[in-house]
């Protein structure tokens, strides 16, 4: 029997092991995340691992939620230590869950505790984790993490008094403009933002929506611009925002409400990509995201037919052990895999660095388990890792 989350975790075999050597310590670029850029530039500390943990994670509080426990140990007004001990009760629970994963791996690294965490362990873990936090700050996390670079996630009309080269982390917005297409901003005003965006050192933009559709001139808009001043531009959709009525009445957004659409329209993605590219000559780089994963390879047959189209990490729902598989499986069948970007946060948690290595132990599995079979090489495996692990992603922001 192995270690409880030993060395070896994902790693299925000696040449995924191998790879994963090569990779593990490389730098991080988080590319897409949710992060408090104010907290990074007060480097922020934390009152206990409950706070660290449980004010703003909605994968975990979807996870008490399916548990059964009330709402006011989720985002409620109990203590930090109550939600914590609540959440340490429902963690046996979560097998295959990735916030089992997650939440271990977090605390080994963060934390150097190997306790599998349920109702007996949590005051053990509560005592020694916050005895660590006395001493950590937002910026040592970050620091522990190797992170070089963080693209956090920006309304156009944000002041962005916070980004900038900090404690040599390059703190970076992201121009993403759903609000303002909502309330239909003027184009000229957005255009002005987007000038003051790149600035202030913007080399990315993001749009999420819910449906795809042909005549979607925001997002024609947003090509053109991304393509005139060299943006990358990812695009996040298929989702179904605050399905629970009550829910978004008594909490709000982003609190864990939100699911995957049944269908994407990626009929209406071609045309669109097409009235772009012929109406540009070309397109940005393009990234993107479907929230339903059986769509995958459309969009990977899609990226063949237009340069710069690439299909980004499993996102969200999908960033699970057996979604990353599928989603490495189905690119490197359907599309490229070697011109992947590599993981991503998409959080606003400062501990879930941790999906960096959760993503690279998978990643050596997948391409370790080529090279046991005699079906690739060890030497290109380890470069094909490095790529994907960390220098596409480093091309594209210095691209």
């Amino acid at each position: 029997m192995k270690e409880f989350f030993g060395d070896d975790l994902l790693l299925t075999s000696e040449s995924a092991k191998e790879i994963y050597a090569e990779i593990k310590d490389l730098p991080i670029i988080d590319y897409h995340c949710h992060l408090d850029e104010k907290a990074i530039y007060e480097d922020k500390r934390f009152s206990d691992i409950g706070e660290l943990w449980l004010s703003g994670d909605h994968y975990k509080w979807r996870a008490m939620r399916l548990c059964g426990i009330s709402e006011e140990y989720i985002t409620g007004n109990k203590s930090y230590k109550e939600k914590f001990f609540k959440f340490a009760e429902i963690m046996p629970n979560l097998i295959g869950n990735p916030v089992y994963y997650w939440a271990h791996m977090e605390l080994k690294s963060i934390f150097g505790i190997n306790l599998p965490l349920n109702k007996e362990t949590a005051e053990e873990v509560w005592n020694k984790a916050n005895e660590v936090l006395k001493d950590l700050t937002v910026r040592d996390l970050l620091r522990k993490f190797k992170l070089e670079y963080i693209a956090t996630t920006d309304d156009p009309l944000k002041e962005l008094k916070y980004h900038g080269d900090i404690d040599g982390i390059k703190i970076r917005p992201t121009f993403r403009p759903d609000a303002c297409f909502k309330n239909n901003t003027d184009k000229n005003t957005l255009k002005g933002r987007l000038w003051y965006f790149i600035s202030k050192g913007c080399k990315i933009a993001d749009y999420g929506f819910d449906f795809i559709s042909k005549n979607d001139e925001n997002l024609i808009w947003l090509i053109k611009e991304c393509y005139e001043n060299g943006i990358v531009l990812q695009l996040h959709f298929g989702t179904m925002r605050n399905i629970n009525g009550q829910a978004l009445k008594n909490i709000g957004v982003d609190s864990g409400f939100d699911v995957f659409r049944s269908s994407v329209d990626t009929d209406a993605l071609v045309k669109v990509l097409d009235k772009a590219n012929r109406e540009l000559g070309g397109l940005p780089k393009i990234i993107l995201y479907s929230l339903n994963d059986n769509y995958t390879k459309s969009l990977a047959a899609i990226s063949g037919a237009f340069k710069n189209v690439y299909i980004g990490a499993a996102w969200w729902f999908n960033d699970t052990v057996n979604g990353i598989k599928r989603q490495m499986e189905t690119v490197s069948e359907y599309s490229v895999f070697g011109t992947q970007f590599g993981m991503l946060t998409d959080s606003r948690s400062f501990s879930s660095y941790v999906r960096f290595d959760f993503y690279r132990r998978i990643l050596a599995s997948f391409i370790g388990e080529k090279v046991e079979n005699g079906e690739y090489d060890k030497n290109s495996a380890i470069m094909l890792a490095k790529k994907v692990a960390y220098e596409n992603a480093k091309e594209m922001i210095n691209g």
